[in-house]
């Protein structure tokens, strides 16, 4: 119990200083406890010799005193492996960061006291995070560094875009903030006054930062709305539905192909084998000829049953499959 209300106490006073004012509301929503805790943390720092104090109003709540800092003595061993495991060079270096990042991670190692510092050492030592998926690199990201200046200085921009099917447009945006996925850069942004969306990076063929400034809208929160576009993704992804036959103990073979999430889901509601040992699924796909596509890699192992227009689609392409090698 000591060690959880000091635990607390170090990341109230962090709060505090990485943010500056901040209200008891604020603070006990961030450390999930009530407003009474806060105060008394508040006090118990003070009685340490903490030099924080209150603004009275509206506008009020905690400070630190003008110039106290503490040092970074807090870290866990764990904390600090966790930093370390999350420095990722590759995306660093992408976005002009690499000497700023290794800098960094020197001046963290040198801080920290000799037990983390050695747990630190060997994480990095013993685990890589490699980010692009396989038979893939990640994207030719020419413009990033100076996407990336313009999120941070809330600079607008004007951009040559090459959409899906090669069309290429032009557009003034506002840029919100950007997003690593599955190796690839993406931009949240918006035009002046409109809503939010999304750009690949790599997609943005020419690019002119704009004077000026912008801010987002109020309460803009770039992990809330990117978890909500993924969702939606997700969901507009999947427009049909397929029924197939599944031969035995090929399940991975699936997964890999259609992808996990699919098919362990189609797993998890599927009946009873047949006697034969074969498995119906029903699984979401985006369309039809993508389906096909993907269910001929799967050759013999897969037999679909519904809909009766796939199942045309695929025995007509080996019928053709079968012409070619005679």
């Amino acid at each position: 119990m000591k060690n959880m209300r000091a635990s607390r106490l170090l990341s109230l006073l962090l709060l505090l200083q990485t943010r500056g004012r901040m209200t008891a509301p604020e603070l006990a929503a961030e450390l999930e406890v009530s407003v009474r805790t806060v105060y008394r943390d508040v006090e118990a720092l003070s009685a340490a010799g903490v030099p924080v104090y209150a603004d009275r109003g509206p506008a009020g709540g905690y400070q630190l005193l003008d110039g106290y800092r503490t040092r970074l003595n807090g870290l866990t061993a764990e904390e600090a492996s966790g930093l370390f495991l999350a420095g990722l060079p590759g995306p660093a270096a992408e976005l002009g960061l690499a000497e700023v990042a290794a800098a960094a991670e020197l001046k963290l190692l040198a801080a920290l006291p000799p037990e983390p510092r050695s747990h630190a050492s060997r994480m990095r030592e013993r685990f890589l995070l490699d980010v692009p998926g396989w038979y893939r690199s990640g994207d030719d990201v020419p413009h990033l560094s100076e996407v990336a200046e313009a999120v941070w200085d809330r600079r607008p921009l004007h951009m040559t875009y090459r959409r899906w099917g090669q069309q290429e447009v032009d557009r003034v945006i506002h840029p919100y903030g950007l997003v690593l996925k599955g190796g690839s850069w993406y931009l949240v942004a918006a035009p002046p006054g409109g809503s939010p969306r999304t750009y690949r990076v790599a997609r943005i063929l020419t690019l002119e930062t704009l004077p000026g400034s912008f801010s987002p809208p109020d309460g803009f929160d770039l992990g809330a709305f990117w978890r909500q576009y993924a969702r939606e993704f997700r969901e507009r992804m999947y427009t049909a539905e397929v029924v197939i036959r599944l031969a035995p103990g090929r399940g991975d073979l699936l997964a890999y192909t259609m992808g996990s999430d699919v098919v362990g889901a189609a797993l998890a509601a599927a009946g009873e084998p047949d006697p034969e040992g074969w498995l119906t699924l029903t699984l979401p796909v985006e369309s039809l000829t993508h389906a096909r596509w993907l269910l001929l890699r799967m050759g013999a192992d897969v037999e679909v049953l519904e809909p009766a227009e796939l199942r045309t689609m695929m025995a007509e392409a080996v019928a053709e499959l079968a012409k070619l090698y005679g």
